[in-house]
């Protein structure tokens, strides 16, 4: 971005030949001035500066004579690197009011981005901001946005980031390092959210889910589901981060689940080796007899459930029903959990259901129910996520 002054101003600030006419300009000081664009169409730029003062050395000069050496000048010292010699040429030509209406704006840029630069930044927002009443340019608000930064005007920044409703991944970038610098942690949270939403990476994620886990208020209950999220963006890789996830789904009733994830770490050389190998294995023996026996007892579960009005259990036995792939009977179970008045965890229940239909391939049934969940115990938090995760997979 730096680079934006000099890129617009090496094409706008030549003069031509027909600049130098007798009529316009006297020869004492259109000589050295045509000597001096050939130089610096050569490459030159130095020795253009200095035979520029030639032509400063003429008294007298009119309007127009100052315009055309300092045009002349800023395009060589710009070229030539000379900051401070390109500066203050470029805002006598912008004063001049000869500039049209077309070139205006991109000697404004030009100059911003020549202080830029030059490292000044309180003049770069100046200009910068100056550049932007005569339009819009995107590439002059992440410059502006940029010089905030570095002038360590975080506010200013974060401001314009959030105001210009920048979405590119290095604003959002940006505004996230902003918000952990001024210890914003909702703003850093909210901002994290759409990075892993738009842009779903590992690393997003794991602090998207680290943070959700710490949030005061979290309920413990939730664990599963962080996991569950975690396993869906890949970010299971210890052997006990499975067996964790395993133990926690056979204690909710889930052992076709709890079958998977061990399944998948045996995949992946996560279980089944090293020193608790045999472990992984009676965990393994586990998983496979429960879902045996679940399978023989569900219809009995459900009759019993149903019959005390147990919404978390019928909730949960629904669950494993569609991950043991029987979704029509299991969502029904789930559905009916949700409507009924005496659960422990209304919220859970909603989330757990929106997640069922989501494995189960309904996204906007998915996507309807985690809307409803609400809550400040993370339930509403963990639903944001699964429609992150629904919308935008790893």
């Amino acid at each position: 971005m730096a680079a934006i002054g000099f890129t617009a101003a090496a094409p706008i600030v030549g003069l031509s030949p027909v600049a130098y006419a007798a009529d316009t300009v006297r020869a004492e000081i259109g000589k050295p001035l045509q000597e001096a664009q050939k130089l610096a169409q050569a490459g030159k730029n130095k020795e253009a500066l200095a035979k520029l003062k030639e032509a400063d050395a003429v008294g007298g000069k009119t309007p127009n004579e100052i315009y055309m050496i300092e045009r002349t000048r800023a395009s060589a010292a710009a070229a030539a690197g000379d900051n401070d010699a390109a500066a203050k040429a470029f805002e006598a030509v912008i004063n001049s009011g000869k500039l049209s209406a077309a070139e205006a704006p991109k000697f404004t840029q030009a100059l911003a981005g020549i202080y830029y630069r030059a490292k000044d930044y309180p003049k770069a927002i100046i200009w910068i901001q100056r550049s932007l009443k005569d339009g819009d340019n995107p590439q002059m608000r992440e410059l502006l946005v940029q010089t905030y930064y570095i002038s360590g005007k975080y506010a200013e920044a974060a401001k314009e980031l959030q105001s210009s409703h920048a979405n590119s991944e290095a604003s959002l970038q940006m505004l996230a390092n902003i918000q952990l610098k001024q210890n914003d942690k909702a703003g850093y949270v909210q901002t994290l959210e759409k990075l892993a939403g738009s842009y779903p990476k590992t690393s997003y994620w794991a602090d998207l889910l680290n943070r959700v886990s710490g949030k005061p208020g979290f309920s413990s209950t939730l664990s599963l589901d962080v996991l569950r999220l975690r396993l869906a963006n890949g970010l299971l890789a210890k052997p006990g981060e499975y067996m964790e996830m395993s133990q926690l789904a056979l204690q909710a009733g889930n052992p076709a689940e709890a079958l998977k994830v061990i399944d998948q770490g045996y995949k992946k050389g996560v279980l089944g080796v090293g020193s608790d190998a045999a472990r992984h294995q009676r965990l393994k023996d586990l998983a496979v007899k429960t879902a045996a026996d679940s399978e023989k007892t569900a219809a009995a579960q459900e009759a019993e459930l149903t019959k005390n009005k147990d919404a978390d259990g019928l909730s949960n036995l629904g669950f494993g029903m569609v991950t043991a792939g029987k979704v029509d009977k299991g969502l029904e179970l789930m559905t009916n959990a949700t409507k009924m008045a005496d659960a422990k965890h209304p919220e859970e229940l909603k989330l757990h259901l929106g997640i069922a239909q989501a494995q189960a391939g309904k996204k906007p049934a998915a996507l309807a129910t985690l809307k409803t969940v609400k809550g400040t115990d993370g339930a509403a938090d963990l639903a944001r996520y699964w429609t992150l995760q629904i919308n935008h997979p790893m």
